[in-house]
C-alpha cells in the first residue's frame, strides 16, 4: 500500500474512533457490569486477562511520556474503569475456580511455571507485591495527590490574579487569559479528582487481599467436602489456581498504581519522564565520576564480586567522561559567543559617537500622551517599589476603549528631575496640558456634602475636576472616612486626572492612523457597509472629522455601524462633515437620550425662548470651516450670562447642564458657549427619543 493510502487508512481510523468512542466506553462499561453476573468461559477469561495485562501496559506507558498532568486529564476516570475492570475480572475468576478447578490457561501458567508450581513461593510472591503496591506505591501516589490538590485550590487565588494583572498591563489579550483561566480550573479539577481516584487503586489492592483468602477457603471447602478431593490435593489445585489469578491482576494493578503516582509526581517537567531522568542525572560529571570511583574500589575489596563492580564502574565513567567533553565544549561554545556579544557591543559604542538618522528621528518623534513625574513620586509608578500606576494606565485605556470606542496610544510616563519633586504633568503631543503637585505620604479629603466635621489640613483642589480637596496625613484617614469625607490615595488622584485628561481630549488622540484601524475591524464582519463608504463617498480624513466632532462632545463612537451607515446614507447629498455629524448624532438618539436621563428616564434640561431661537437662526452664518452664529460681542456675552444663570439652577439641584434648542444652531450655540461653559451638554429635540420623560426646568430669555 503506498504511504499515501496508509496515512489516510490511519486518519479514517482515528476519526472513527473519535466519533464513535462514547460508544465503545459505554458498551465496555456494559460489559464489565455483565462479567459481575454471567459466567465466562475459561477461553474468554484467558482475552479478557490478557487485555487487563496490555491495557495497564499502555497506561504506564503513556504516563512515562506525559509532560504534564492535563495531557491525561481522564486519568481519574481511568482509574475507575481499570478498578472495576479487574474487579469483574476476579469475580470471574473465583466463579471458575471455584466451579471447575480451572480458569484458563493464563491463570494455569501463572500459577505452575511463574512461581515454579510452589504454591508457597506464589503465595509468598504474591504477598509482597501486595505490601510493594500497597504499603509503598499507593500509599505514597495518594499523599501526592492530596498535598497536590491542596496547594492547587490554595494558589487558585494568586494565579487569578495575575492573569488578570497580564490582561490588564496589556501583556496577554481576552483569549489568553480566558485559556489560561480554564487552565487553572482543569488543573483544580484534576488534582481533586486525583486525590479521590488514588483511593480506588488502595481499595483495589486490600480486595485482592480479602478475594484470595476467600478463594484459598473456598476452594478447600468445596474440594474437600463436595467434590471429596484429600486435603493436600485440594490445598495444592485450589492454592496454585488463587495464586495464579492473585498474580495475573495485581500485576496490571502494579502498573496502573505506578502509572497513578507518576502522572501526580509530574509538577515541573519539560519533557518526558526518561528525558527528563537522563538529562538531570547526567547534568553534573563530577557527580559520575564520584560514583565510578566507589564502584571500582568496591570491586576491588576482598569478598565482593569483582565483575559487576569493575562493569557498572567502567560503565559509569564512560558517561562520565562523555558528559564532562560536552560540558566543556558548551563552556567553550558560551565563552565564543560571549566574546562576540563583547565585540559587538563594542562597535555599537563606537558607532554612537556618530548620530545615525534614525537616532536623531528618535529625538524629533513626539508621543501622543506623557506622563512626567518630579523625584518623589517615581515609588508611584515603578512596580519594583511598589507603585501600581503602570495597571492603572492599563486600565485607563481599558476603560476609555469601552466608554468611547477608541483605542487610547501607549501613555508613556518618565521621570523628570527638572519638576518639583511633588509634581507630576500630563503632555498632549509633546506640549503640556495640565500639571499637579501630590504629596506621596499624604491622602486627599474632599468634602461629600455630608461631612460632619471639619479636618484640619492642607487646602488645595482636586485636580480632574477642581474641587475644593484638603491633604491630610495618614493618622487622619480614619477620622475622615468618621466625618464622611471622600478619601483618595495619590496613585488614584493621578489615574483620575489622567482619565479625564484623555476624555477631554480623546477627539484630539484619534488620528487618521487610528480611524483606519477602526474601520478595518469593522470591515471583518460588515464589509458592505464599510466598501459602500469608503473611498468612493468619504475619505479616511472626512470619517476621521465627523468622529472627532463626537468625541469633542462626549459622544462615544462605539456603535461604530450605525455612524458609518448613517454617513453612508447622508454623504451622497452633503460634504458638510459638520452637518453629518448632527445626521449622526441624531442615528445615536438611544445613546445619547440614555446618556443624559436618570434611572426613570427623565431628563432634565433648560431651554430656549422661540423668539431668542429665532433671532439665533437668523444669525446663523455658514462658512468655509462650517456654521457659526455673526452675534455682536455684547449681544453674544448677553447670551451666555443668561444660559449660565439658567444652567446654575440645573447644577445647584443635582442635575447635568443640559441646555435644549432646535438641530439647526445646536452646532453653533456649542461654539459659542464652549470656552466659557465647557461643561454644558447642548442638545437638539432631534437626538432624543420620543418616550423621555423631558422635565423643563427654565428657559433662557
Amino acid at each position: 500500500m503506498p504511504p499515501s493510502s496508509e496515512a489516510s487508512t490511519a486518519g479514517s481510523f482515528r476519526k472513527l474512533l473519535a466519533e464513535n468512542g462514547d460508544v465503545v466506553f459505554a458498551l465496555a462499561v456494559v460489559g464489565v457490569i455483565i462479567m459481575f453476573i454471567i459466567p465466562l468461559s475459561p477461553s474468554l477469561m484467558d482475552i479478557l486477562l490478557a487485555t487487563n495485562i496490555t491495557f495497564s501496559m499502555v497506561v504506564i506507558l503513556v504516563s512515562i511520556y506525559t509532560t504534564e498532568p492535563l495531557n491525561v486529564s481522564v486519568f481519574p476516570s481511568l482509574l475507575l474503569f481499570a478498578t472495576l475492570f479487574r474487579l469483574g475480572l476476579n469475580v470471574s475468576t473465583t466463579r471458575l475456580i471455584l466451579a471447575e478447578a480451572y480458569a484458563g490457561e493464563i491463570i494455569e501458567s501463572f500459577g505452575t511455571f511463574v512461581v515454579l508450581g510452589n504454591y508457597v513461593v506464589g503465595f509468598i510472591i504474591f504477598v509482597i507485591i501486595i505490601v510493594i503496591q500497597y504499603v509503598v506505591i499507593t500509599k505514597g501516589a495518594e499523599r501526592v495527590a492530596e498535598v497536590a490538590a491542596r496547594f492547587t485550590l490554595d494558589a487558585m487565588p494568586g494565579k487569578q490574579m495575575s492573569i488578570d494583572a497580564d490582561l490588564n498591563a496589556g501583556i496577554i489579550d481576552e483569549e489568553e487569559a480566558r485559556w489560561q483561566r480554564e487552565k487553572i480550573r482543569k488543573e483544580a479539577d484534576f488534582y481533586g479528582a486525583m486525590d479521590g481516584a488514588s483511593k480506588f487503586v488502595k481499595g483495589d489492592a486490600i480486595a485482592g487481599i480479602i478475594i484470595t483468602v476467600i478463594n484459598i477457603i473456598g476452594g478447600l471447602v468445596i474440594g474437600v467436602l463436595q467434590q471429596g478431593m484429600p486435603l493436600a490435593e485440594a490445598a495444592q489445585t485450589y492454592t496454585l489456581l488463587t495464586v495464579g489469578d492473585g498474580l495475573v491482576s495485581q500485576i496490571p494493578a502494579l502498573l496502573v498504581s505506578s502509572a497513578t503516582g507518576m502522572v501526580v509526581t509530574r509538577a515541573a517537567a519539560e519533557g518526558s519522564m526518561g528525558q527528563d531522568m537522563s538529562k538531570q542525572l547526567t547534568h553534573q560529571p563530577k557527580a559520575l565520576w564520584i560514583a565510578a570511583a566507589v564502584l571500582l574500589f568496591l570491586g576491588m575489596v576482598p569478598g565482593l564480586p569483582n565483575i559487576p563492580f569493575f562493569v557498572l564502574g567502567i560503565f559509569i565513567a564512560g558517561v562520565a567522561f562523555i558528559m564532562y567533553r560536552e560540558a566543556t565544549k558548551t563552556k567553550e561554545r558560551e565563552a565564543e559567543e560571549e566574546k562576540k556579544a563583547q565585540e559587538r557591543k563594542q562597535k555599537q559604542e563606537a558607532k554612537k559617537r556618530t548620530p545615525k538618522s534614525e537616532e536623531l528621528s528618535d529625538l524629533i518623534k513626539v508621543d501622543p500622551m506623557e506622563v512626567e513625574v518630579g523625584y518623589n513620586l517615581i515609588p508611584l509608578v515603578l512596580p519594583e517599589q511598589g507603585g501600581d500606576f503602570l495597571d492603572r494606565v492599563a486600565m485607563i485605556r481599558r476603560q476609555t476603549a469601552m466608554e468611547l470606542g477608541i483605542i487610547v496610544p501607549p501613555v508613556r510616563i518618565l521621570d523628570n528631575l527638572q519638576l518639583e519633586p511633588n509634581t507630576y504633568r500630563i503632555k498632549l503631543k509633546g506640549v503640556e496640558i495640565s500639571r499637579y503637585e501630590i504629596l506621596p505620604d499624604h491622602y486627599l479629603a474632599m468634602d461629600s456634602g455630608m461631612t460632619t466635621e471639619e479636618i484640619e489640613g492642607i487646602e488645595t483642589e482636586e485636580p480632574a475636576f477642581g474641587t475644593p480637596a484638603i491633604w491630610i496625613d495618614e493618622d487622619k484617614k480614619d477620622q475622615a472616612e468618621m466625618a464622611n469625607y471622600t478619601i483618595v490615595d495619590p496613585p488614584s488622584v493621578m489615574a483620575t486626572h489622567l482619565t479625564e485628561v484623555i476624555k477631554d481630549n480623546a477627539h484630539e488622540l484619534l488620528g487618521r492612523q487610528e480611524v483606519k484601524e477602526l474601520v478595518d475591524n469593522l470591515k471583518e464582519d460588515y464589509p458592505a457597509v464599510v466598501e459602500e463608504l469608503v473611498p468612493d463617498l468619504m475619505s479616511l480624513g472626512e470619517i476621521q472629522k465627523v468622529l472627532q466632532n463626537l468625541l469633542w462632545e462626549g459622544i462615544s463612537v462605539k456603535d461604530l455601524l450605525t455612524i458609518l451607515e448613517t454617513l453612508a446614507d447622508y454623504a451622497p447629498r452633503t460634504k458638510d462633515t459638520q452637518l453629518l455629524t448632527e445626521y449622526v448624532r441624531q442615528a445615536l438618539s438611544r445613546q445619547i437620550t440614555k446618556k443624559y436621563t436618570d434611572e426613570e428616564y427623565n431628563l432634565h434640561a433648560v431651554s430656549l425662548d422661540p423668539q431668542l431661537e429665532e433671532e439665533l437662526n437668523e444669525a446663523l452664518e455658514k462658512s468655509d470651516q462650517g456654521s457659526y452664529l455673526a452675534l455682536q460681542p455684547q449681544r453674544a456675552q448677553k447670551i451666555i450670562e443668561k444660559i449660565a444663570e439658567e444652567i446654575q439652577v440645573l447644577v445647584q439641584r443635582g442635575y447635568d447642564p443640559i441646555l435644549l434648542t432646535a438641530p439647526s444652531i445646536r452646532k453653533a450655540l456649542k461654539d459659542l458657549t464652549h470656552r466659557t461653559l465647557d461643561r454644558l451638554h447642548v442638545l437638539s429635540y432631534n437626538e432624543l427619543q420620543s418616550d423621555v420623560n423631558l422635565q423643563i426646568m427654565g428657559t433662557v430669555r
